[in-house]
């Protein structure tokens, strides 16, 4: 077998990967064990009827079955298509109605999921869609598949994030995966000898290509936690790295924030960072700042600058599509926006260009449209997704227009934000993150705390700035530097409790869903606020 596949053939018996247990242990398994449970799960799909071409939903958790399941739905010729499972205790009505979008736009033969969660047989039932648990589904087949798979085809059908509205299912073919893992493999010199650990969600781009397929397919050991067991316990993730001796990972700038405000620093002592060479930040705006705290967080500890490598990515790629290359460290660029974040260079044959408003190529420095090509491309969008997004992400011919705002400087790509979540002011593009950033850096809020969101209300662009639990003295900061930053735009303030904010499963939030929440009225301040800016349509 070739590609993310070909561990199977020769799976090791002494590394694997180690699953974080609620008791603080890890329960190892080794390639030989999960090669053996893939050859089971593609018997056991098999028998349960389905075929090359079909697409397998997988609702699980992080753990061996979602291993056993992703792996052996490729092998047994079929597309698999990771879901993310519904929040402990977020909106349950607003996850069913996110599961039957995601049951129509892939129409998979069949869905498998966590014995623990009968809210998805319940949706199934009701589409019409056969539903496995993950463990019944292994019950009384004893087979394990040998065939191998064809290399064309799709391997993933993966669903985008969510961030600027519905989700979009990607047709991920197999040799754009096996390119994107090669790219990965170059860019980080990624060896059997090279341990990765990672907290991220297995069913979204970063976690299930960067730190699952990546790994996996380069044969190295793997420490694997749940969002939720960083969320709780930031230093156990640390440990892997000072203790264990992982060198890789990949996070969201919000995870930097995390581990920053909630380790305290004499919890490092002891620990080694010296062998960690690369944290992979993506999937949000970078600031300048955070890159700098968390460097002097871990310095004293053997990380060096060097290690932190700002990437882009998106799930219309695979994955990847730039990089800050190993060992060069990452840099800025000061434009009318603030100072920005470098990203680093094409990987694996990708091709980055900017270009304005009616398609043409801009000059180094000009803020447009970051358009991608190279063979990391996706095939295109589920037929339910033919249309493309809301914010402009668009698949044609071979080339994903982006719909992220950014510029190139000697060929490094810097990227500002989503148009989408963008208006004109005076001829000059205003983004979300640009005013959103001014306001956090105003009041010095933790990441998350403060969001912006922006729009159209009538025929005037306004600015509304969600401030979850605010600090006093943040409401004021915030508002006046959102001001400077809006360059006239009215902003309201809206404190907004806990959870309130709603995400993807990679941290994002979802702007264009909560502005269209404010202009139902849905988003409303949850305690009293100064008089002054506009009032709620």
């Amino acid at each position: 077998m070739t590609g993310p596949l070909a561990w199977l053939d020769r799976p090791d018996e002494r590394r694997g990967i180690r699953f974080a247990e609620p008791d603080g242990s890890w329960r190892f398994w080794s390639y030989a064990d999960l090669a053996d449970l893939v050859r089971r799960y593609a018997a056991a799909l098999h028998a349960a009827g389905v075929d090359a071409g079909d697409v397998v939903s997988i609702v699980e958790t992080t753990g061996p079955r979602f291993v056993g399941l992703l792996f052996g739905s490729m092998l047994a010729g079929a597309a698999a298509s990771p879901v993310a499972p519904p929040p402990p205790f977020g909106d349950r009505e607003r996850w069913t109605e996110h599961l039957r979008g995601v049951l129509r736009a892939s129409t998979p033969r069949l869905v498998v999921h966590d014995p623990a969660l009968p809210l998805v047989a319940e949706v199934c039932a009701r589409a019409g869609v056969p539903a496995y648990d993950g463990a019944g589904l292994l019950a009384g087949v004893d087979d394990r598949w040998a065939a191998a798979p064809t290399p064309e085809g799709l391997a993933l059908v993966q669903f985008t994030s969510g961030s600027s509205g519905r989700v979009r299912g990607v047709r991920v073919p197999r040799p754009a995966l096996a390119a994107t893992v090669a790219g990965i493999q170059g860019w980080l010199r990624m060896t059997p000898d090279d341990p990765t650990a990672s907290w991220l969600p297995v069913h979204h781009d970063m976690g299930l290509v960067g730190c699952l397929l990546a790994p996996v397919a380069t044969g190295s050991d793997l420490w694997l936690m749940s969002p939720g067991d960083f969320v709780r316990r930031p230093l156990r993730y640390l440990e892997c790295f000072g203790r264990h001796g992982a060198r890789l990972t990949a996070m969201p700038a919000f995870g930097l924030d995390h581990i920053v405000r909630r380790v305290p620093r004499k919890a490092l002592v002891g620990m080694d960072f010296s062998a960690w060479r690369a944290v992979i930040v993506g999937a949000e705006r970078i600031q300048p700042a955070l890159l700098t705290e968390f460097a002097r967080f871990a310095a004293p500890h053997g990380l060096r600058r060097e290690a932190l490598l700002p990437a882009y990515g998106l799930a219309e790629a695979t994955l990847s599509v730039t990089g800050v290359p190993l060992d060069t460290g990452w840099r800025t660029a000061t434009v009318e926006q603030g100072e920005v974040v470098g990203c680093g260079r094409p990987l694996a044959g990708a091709q980055v260009t900017v270009v304005d408003d009616d398609g043409r190529v801009v000059d180094d420095g000009t803020v447009g449209e970051i358009v991608v090509r190279g063979p990391s491309v996706a095939a295109g969008y589920l037929p339910a997704n033919a249309d493309g997004t809301a914010s402009g992400t668009r698949l044609v011919d071979g080339e994903v227009h982006t719909g992220d705002a950014g510029f190139l400087v000697d060929g490094e790509l810097f990227v500002l934000g989503r148009l989408g979540d963008g208006v004109k002011v005076r001829g000059r593009m205003l983004l979300a993150e640009d005013v959103e950033a001014a306001a956090v850096s105003a009041c010095g809020a933790p990441v998350g705390r403060i969001t912006a969101l922006l729009g159209q209300v009538g025929d005037a662009p306004r600015v509304v700035l969600l401030l979850v639990r605010p600090e006093p003295g943040w409401l004021s900061a915030a508002c006046a530097a959102a001001e400077v930053a809006a360059e006239g735009v009215p902003v309201e303030v809206v404190v907004v409790p806990a959870g309130a904010v709603a995400r993807t499963s990679s941290g994002k939030p979802r702007r264009r869903l909560m502005w269209q929440d404010y202009l139902a009225g849905r988003l409303r301040s949850a305690e009293p606020v100064p008089a002054g800016p506009p009032t709620t349509p």
